[in-house]
């Protein structure tokens, strides 16, 4: 554009700035029109998804749907948001075609310009025919490439929103790929005047707790819903970073280590249990892809899964949809078990370990804990089972705001704050009786024997 228009300097400045100016013209109606395209593609892209929102819950909430004749409300949601996104796309349709119907008319009246002012300096003398024609004929080549520019605002509004979504992603935090590594994590773990809140929340979930456990300690985590057991439980893991405060691993400050390396110390059970895409063989071995089948066996039958796969047409090769949505809840557990029990670490972290867990479930969780005491592992459970929080040499109640309160079973409170003696303990079962051998220590059995 800026080549023809040089031209046309060089033909006749009026002419020029003629073409100049139909030129600004359609510059400034395509970026007012990219502007209002590229909200209109963003509200457009909230609405699908949300459609797609309401599809996904239609698909897993069928029985819910059916059960409580939900199916007017989801209806009446889905055209809510259908309408919103037919009256946004004939909006766009609109505005795109209003600016196309623009750009033609100005083509036409640069065309006329030129040619009336043209013609004043033919008859003048300062023109000829031959000049006139190609001063029309640079005008219009000037204005082409500003009129097809407009003409695709649509798909530069479109290309702006997949480009605002990859910034989204990319200023996600990341995780740091270099730091530190124990040579031998033996199990330690300490709380050092830990204390989180969650941004906007002016009452910390909790503040200024310390504890300090041995490789072999048995803790329970107790406290309402709501009471920070789960964060607390992430923060172990390292997937939520203290407002305050320090967790140590050994003595070393847990924002030191690689990520990769710690969670492979950690046997982490979470209270959603969420699986991947895959089958059941990636999903138990997924930290650690290399797992043999001898290992994959023992923790198969370590989880109680065995009977499940058995009985499975597919086996461990059954395919794993929807984060695993259609298995009943305990299988989805015992899988979680299983690929948390992979890691082998010295530090195992549950989070409401026989939540949706039938009898024999249940039982086998308590297996599982017993066999990683007796092996030394340090054990930390957040739960309200009375058999698991019988088994407990330390109980960190959460209720207890803003410090929480700490119950050591063998020696009394020991890190309450002040009070009467008592009045921050949780109410527990007798401490001194253990849902099964072993879990009433964390040091392993003696040959024969049960844990003392």
């Amino acid at each position: 554009a800026l080549v023809f228009l040089g031209a046309l300097f060089l033909l006749d400045i009026g002419i020029a700035l003629i073409a100049c100016l139909f030129v600004a013209a359609v510059l400034v109606a395509s970026f007012l029109l990219h502007g209002a395209l590229r909200g209109m593609t963003k509200d457009t892209a909230a609405v699908a998804a949300r459609r797609g929102g309401l599809i996904a819950a239609a698909i897993a909430g069928t029985d819910t749907l059916r059960a409580f004749n939900g199916q007017g409300y989801l209806r009446k949601l889905w055209r809510a948001e259908t309408e919103t996104m037919e009256r946004l796309r004939k909006t766009a349709a609109g505005r795109q075609n209003l600016a196309q119907s623009t750009i033609q008319v100005a083509q036409g009246l640069l065309t006329v310009a030129v040619i009336s002012v043209g013609a004043i300096l033919v008859v003048k003398g300062k023109f000829d025919v031959g000049a006139l024609i190609g001063a029309n004929i640079l005008a219009a080549r000037a204005l082409s490439p500003i009129a097809r520019v407009a003409a695709l605002m649509q798909e530069f509004a479109k290309a702006d929103q997949a480009l605002d979504g990859l910034r989204e992603l990319a200023r996600l935090p990341q995780e740091k790929t270099q730091g530190a590594a124990l040579s031998q994590y033996r199990g330690g773990l300490e709380f050092r005047d830990l204390g989180f809140a969650f941004a906007g929340q002016p009452v910390p979930l909790f503040e200024s707790f310390s504890l300090k456990l041995d490789p072999g300690s048995i803790l329970v985590v107790a406290g309402g819903n709501g009471t920070g057991k789960t964060t607390l439980a992430r923060m172990i893991v390292g997937l939520v970073e203290p407002r305050r405060g320090q967790i140590l691993a050994d003595g070393v400050d847990l924002q030191q280590f690689v990520p990769e390396w710690w969670r492979k110390q950690v046997i982490y059970l979470p209270q959603e249990p969420r699986l991947l895409a895959g089958t059941l063989r990636d999903n138990i071995a997924m930290a650690r892809p290399d797992l043999d089948d001898a290992t994959l066996n023992r923790l198969i039958a370590a989880s109680g899964l065995r009977k499940f796969i058995d009985q499975s047409p597919g086996g461990l090769d059954a395919p794993v949809v929807n984060n695993g949505e259609g298995l009943a809840l305990g299988i989805r557990r015992r899988v979680a078990l299983a690929r948390a029990l992979a890691t082998g670490g010295m530090l195992a972290v549950f989070d409401e370990p026989t939540e949706g867990m039938d009898a024999e479930g249940s039982t086998q969780v308590y297996a599982v804990m017993n066999d990683l005491s007796r092996r030394g592992a340090t054990v930390i459970a957040f739960s309200h089972d009375a058999n698991i929080l019988r088994g407990a040499q330390v109980v960190v109640n959460l209720d207890v705001k803003p410090t929480p309160a700490v119950l050591s079973t063998k020696t009394g409170a020991v890190g309450a704050p002040a009070g009467p003696p008592g009045a921050h303990a949780p109410k527990l079962v007798d401490p001194a009786a253990s849902l099964a051998p072993g879990l009433k220590s964390g040091r392993p059995s003696p040959p024969g024997g049960d844990a003392a």
